[in-house]
């Protein structure tokens, strides 16, 4: 697949004029670390971000920053460490994971909407997007929003085209909300006898007044400080006395549940960038990797059809909502995961698979007919031939 790569978006937008006039379909990529993500994209170019690199702007004062769609996620995450600051959702480094050598890029992580642990109380990536520049299907250069979060009217294009996998626009320059980022992080670690009582530990510890802002449970083989089973992990991030009062709280509500350890800041920076990157899945790079979006409560039902179908490898995230699954990367194991997301009422993602996989099987649940009515109008107006990474989400 032959690639380009722009320095400017007017070149960008240029390209993909040209493309538009010769019906040309278009791969769209940043760094391409998540080439395997979904399905192929049906398109014989690709046109990348890459050399649309660079930090616009700046305002620590006022929680923003604003940056181009080719900027590595570790460059702009340097420059905020250095006022003390990070981005909101935590997102997840999955170069591992996706077998790539290089870092993921703002755009990449924007497009794909992927969020780390932090989600649960502070929201997806799509809620702390502020403004964005894009080009259309048709070569068009636009933008939506701003600086600040009140000042959208009218379609939201900054939520739509978050998590559209570059299949409405090309993002060339993205504006983020920032936080302060917290002087010290605790975690508390509680040895549970399943997992239908490790996601009552979660929600207990979630539905505590204390703050929690991360919810895990490790499976048995992976657990923190030489406990062993399963793992249910509670984590506080704050000021450094409001972090060992709030754990101490914690740590006496839910003593009941089981064994419980703290885990100091350190220890517990460690264990939440490997939970957020989820290396406890421990997944092999000849398996597929799944996600599964459910209740927390419908958790239990999911793991247990999913270890009688086949020897599943697990990892859940965001108190219970969210499932890790690696296994064989087969239809009948693909069938398996569809059947107990629609049997927990949830839906379900073919996160990573071999192409051979994902190009014969649906990598996203079917949108109900109002939705997808929508979804075809928006597609049309945005891109009306059909040329941005065709393919990627459905056949």
């Amino acid at each position: 697949m032959s690639a380009t790569a722009p320095a400017t978006e007017e070149a960008l937008a240029a390209e993909i004029a040209r493309a538009h006039a010769a019906r040309e379909p278009l791969g769209i990529e940043g760094r391409g670390t998540k080439r395997a993500m979904l399905r192929p994209v049906q398109a014989a170019r690709t046109l990348s971000t890459r050399n649309l690199t660079g930090i616009v702007l700046y305002r620590p004062t006022e929680l923003m920053i604003r940056a181009r769609a080719g900027t590595p996620i570790p460059e702009i995450e340097a420059a905020l460490a250095e006022n003390n600051q990070q981005i909101i959702a935590e997102p997840p480094d999955l170069a591992a994971l996706f077998g790539a050598s290089e870092a993921a890029t703002l755009g990449g992580m924007v497009s794909t909407n992927l969020s780390g642990p932090r989600r649960i109380m502070w929201g997806a990536m799509r809620d702390h997007v502020l403004g964005i520049r894009a080009v259309t299907g048709e070569g068009e250069v636009f933008r939506s929003g701003g600086r600040v979060l009140k000042n959208v009217t009218g379609l939201d294009l900054c939520k739509l085209l978050t998590g559209a996998h570059g299949t409405l626009g090309v993002l060339t320059e993205v504006t983020l909300k920032v936080l302060p980022r917290a002087e010290a992080t605790g975690t508390l670690a509680i040895r549970v006898p399943d997992v239908a009582r490790g996601v009552a530990a979660l929600s207990a510890a979630l539905g505590s007044p204390y703050g929690v802002s991360g919810a895990a449970l490790l499976m048995e083989g992976h657990a923190p400080m030489g406990l062993s089973g399963l793992v249910a992990l509670a984590r506080i991030e704050d000021f450094r006395e409001s972090v060992t009062y709030r754990m101490g709280k914690l740590r006496d509500e839910l003593a009941a549940l089981g064994e419980a350890t703290l885990l100091d800041t350190d220890a517990s920076h460690a264990l939440w960038r490997a939970v957020r990157d989820a290396e406890p899945l421990g997944a092999a790079p000849e398996e597929a990797i799944w996600r599964l979006s459910v209740a927390p409560s419908a958790a239990p039902r999911a793991v247990i059809a999913l270890r009688a179908a086949f020897d599943a490898k697990l990892l859940l995230d965001w108190g219970g909502g969210l499932i890790w699954v690696a296994g064989p990367a087969t239809e009948r194991a693909h069938g398996a995961v569809m059947q107990a997301a629609a049997g927990a009422r949830g839906s379900f993602t073919l996160f990573r698979a071999p192409a051979s996989l994902a190009a014969t099987v649906p990598v996203l649940p079917e949108e109900a007919p109002p939705l997808a009515a929508i979804a075809r109008r928006v597609k049309a107006t945005l891109d009306p031939r059909g040329l941005l990474n065709p393919g990627r989400m459905r056949a």
